[in-house]
């Protein structure tokens, strides 16, 4: 709901549009319109959402974003807490990153997406437009998830993926790197780069407390996401800068918040990663050990287990997982890729051929 062309629904339109999601088993997994100065509204939205059609809401990896409103975490939990007692069948998500990772057109408010990213290009280049658009920028608002005033500045912002060739050599470097190179501000570098990469840059941006990640991963209501696709490094997207979650998330949760700062035991860490989302997405013979489910299966060493993906290298594999099976059929033995892929599509409980 944060990014165009989403904030455009009306909530009654969310509404009619869950309603028949739940005649089919569906949940409501909303990424809501705000993170920031404007979360308590979309909270209450989504739980409206979530009340009013009668189906499970499960909130988008939960933040709390922006310099202004770190340290919000603990009235967010209140909140959810708060709705779960009152009868609300709401969860949540987390990736435990301090930096999330998105189109850096999502700096533009959604105004100027309407027609698509010809129509932004075409706006971004338009002097008047450009100068509503810097104003807009620089102001605050809980009209629309405004990330450059959720930024301590361009220097929390890293160039991740970027569409035209002849712009990889900003990939890995921060917006106020990139300004600096380019001279010139950085809303207009920000601008720039989107005119000259078809609108389709992606970008990690730091604009998390680390308090408020670690409370929300604690939450036992909380599963955890990595919110990225998984590539291989040797591959054609391995040329890319991804956030270092596509390759890190789980194995990092493992290192850093179960064995280093013990804020999840072992047992809580796997129910987050496997039981509590195959449970929420209603998958039924998957999510743990049991006779009679499938074989999907991991075995590592809680002791030496650990992330080697950064932000600054992120195309690495973790260390220390020795077994993946997935359908009883193994995909890592010994700690190596075997090149099996027994994976199948999983349907929801809607799904009709």
């Amino acid at each position: 709901m944060e990014y165009a062309p989403a904030p455009y629904a009306t909530t009654p339109e969310l509404i009619a549009l869950a309603r028949a999601a739940a005649k089919f088993g569906g949940i409501y997994a909303t990424h809501m319109r705000s993170e920031g100065d404007g979360i308590s509204a979309a909270l209450e939205e989504a739980m409206r959402i979530g009340r009013e059609a009668e189906i499970p809401l499960e909130i988008w990896h939960l933040k709390t974003a922006g310099k202004r409103n770190w340290g919000r975490m603990p009235e967010v939990v209140a909140k959810i807490n708060a709705a779960r007692a009152a009868g609300i069948d709401v969860s949540a998500n987390t990736y435990a990153y301090t930096a999330w990772f998105n189109d850096l057109s999502a700096f533009i408010p959604p105004w100027a997406h309407d027609g698509g990213n010809a129509a932004l290009i075409v706006r971004l280049k338009d002097p008047a437009l450009r100068a509503r658009i810097r104003r807009e920028m620089l102001s605050a608002s809980s009209a629309w998830d405004n990330e450059w005033n959720e930024i301590p500045g361009p220097e929390a912002v890293i160039v991740g993926v970027v569409h035209k060739p002849s712009l990889l050599s900003v990939q890995g470097k921060t917006l106020a790197e990139v300004a600096k190179s380019w001279q010139k501000d950085p809303i207009d570098s920000l601008c720039d780069l989107l005119i000259a990469d078809d609108a389709l840059t992606e970008v990690a941006v730091f604009g998390m407390a680390e308090a408020d990640v670690a409370l929300a991963l604690e939450q036992p209501w909380v599963s955890v996401d990595n919110d990225s696709s998984g590539t291989s490094p040797e591959g054609l997207l391995g040329r890319e800068h991804p956030h270092p979650r596509a390759y890190a998330t789980f194995p990092r949760i493992l290192r850093k918040y179960v064995r280093e700062e013990k804020k999840l035991t072992l047992e809580d860490a796997i129910r987050k990663f496997a039981a509590l989302p195959a449970q929420r997405m209603r998958l039924t013979d998957r999510g743990v050990l049991k006779a009679g489910m499938w074989a999907d299966v991991v075995i590592f060493d809680p002791a030496t287990i650990r992330d080697t993906a950064t932000f600054e290298n992120p195309n690495r594999f973790s260390e220390g997982m020795e077994y993946v099976l997935v359908n009883g059929v193994p995909v890592i033995e010994h700690g190596r890729m075997t090149g099996a892929l027994p994976g199948k599509v999983l349907r929801g409980p809607g799904y009709g051929p």
